[in-house]
C-alpha cells in the first residue's frame, strides 16, 4: 500500500487523534496531577478560542496549508525531491524521502523556535504562549493567531522547497500536535523511564523547564518531538533549578488575572507588561 491512502483520511486522522489524546491526558492529569492545577474548563475555553481564531485566519490568508502544498508541489513536480527524484518513485526511495523531509521540518521548528525567543518582533507574538502562568494540557494549543498563520506560512515554504511528499506532511502535522499536547501535560514520569525517553523524545519534565520565569530556562529545551536538537545544539538542559511542582510558571511581567483573558491575550504582543503589574 502506497502511504499517499493517508491523505484521504487527513481530517479525521488529526482530529480524531487530537480530540482522542486531549481526552486521555485530562483524564490522566485529573487522576495523576503533578502541579496543582486550575479550572480546566475555563482555561480549555480560552485556550481553544485562540486555537479557534488562529485556525480561521490560517483558513482565509492560507486556505491550501501544508498538506495542501505538498499536494501541490507534488502535481507540479516542484521543490528539491521532484527534481532529483521525478514521480514514479520506487516504494523504498519514496519513505527513505518522507523520512528525511519529516526529521528536516522537525529540525526546522526547533529552530525557528529558537529564532522566536531570539527577535523581539517574534518573541511578542510567541510570549502568548509563555504568558500561561500554569502548564497543562491546554497549554498545547495557547499561542496567538498572528503566530498560528506565521509558523503555517514558514512551513508551507519549507514544505515548497523540499517538495515534501503530502504523506510525510501529514505525518509531521500530526507528530507536531500529538506531541505538543502530550509535552505540556501536567504528568511526571518515573525518573529512569523520564530518562530513557529523552534520549529521544521530549518528555514533560523536559519541556515544562522551557516555561520555567527564569529566563536562562525558558531559552533552552526547545525542541517539539525529538530532543537530538537541543542535543546536538547545546540547548539541552537537563533539571531545573528549583523543583518543578514548585517551580514559578510564565513570564514576571504577565501574571494578573486580567492578563490571562483571551481578548488580553490577543493584544498581547503589542502591550509592553501587565498594566496590573507596573
Amino acid at each position: 500500500m502506497h502511504p499517499d491512502v493517508l491523505i484521504a483520511y487527513e481530517w479525521p486522522l488529526r482530529l480524531g487523534g487530537f480530540v482522542l489524546l486531549s481526552l486521555a491526558l485530562v483524564a490522566l492529569e485529573r487522576a495523576h496531577a503533578f502541579r496543582e492545577a486550575s479550572a480546566r474548563p475555563q482555561r480549555w475555553l480560552k485556550h481553544l478560542g485562540l486555537a479557534a481564531i488562529g485556525a480561521l485566519l490560517v483558513r482565509i490568508a492560507l486556505p491550501i496549508a501544508a498538506v495542501g502544498t505538498a499536494l501541490h508541489a507534488q502535481a507540479q513536480g516542484l521543490g528539491l525531491s521532484h527534481l532529483l527524484f521525478p514521480a514514479p518513485r520506487p516504494l523504498l526511495l519514496e519513505l527513505a524521502l518522507g523520512l528525511a523531509c519529516w526529521l528536516i521540518l522537525d529540525a526546522a521548528i526547533y529552530l525557528q523556535h529558537r529564532v522566536f525567543h531570539a527577535w523581539p518582533p517574534l518573541w511578542r507574538l510567541h510570549r502568548v504562549h509563555h504568558s500561561d502562568v500554569e502548564f497543562d494540557t491546554s497549554t498545547a494549543i495557547r499561542f496567538h493567531p498572528l503566530e498560528i498563520a506565521l509558523s503555517m506560512a514558514i512551513k508551507m515554504a519549507l514544505v515548497l522547497a523540499l517538495g515534501a511528499p503530502a504523506w510525510a506532511v501529514l505525518l509531521f502535522e500530526l507528530s507536531l500536535s500529538l506531541s505538543a499536547l502530550w509535552t505540556h501535560a501536567n504528568l511526571h514520569l518515573p525518573d529512569p523511564l523520564d530518562r530513557r525517553l529523552r534520549w529521544l523524545l521530549v518528555t514533560p519534565d523536559m519541556h515544562r523547564i522551557h516555561h520555567s520565569v527564569r529566563p536562562h530556562e525558558t531559552d533552552s529545551n526547545f525542541g517539539f518531538c525529538l530532543s537530538l536538537w537541543d542535543r546536538l545544539f547545546a540547548s539541552y538542559r537537563a533539571a531545573s533549578e528549583a523543583p518543578q511542582q514548585q517551580m514559578a510558571i510564565g513570564l514576571d511581567e504577565f501574571r494578573s488575572p486580567r492578563s490571562q483573558k483571551l481578548l488580553a491575550l490577543l493584544a498581547l504582543p503589542f502591550r509592553r507588561r501587565d498594566t496590573e503589574a507596573s
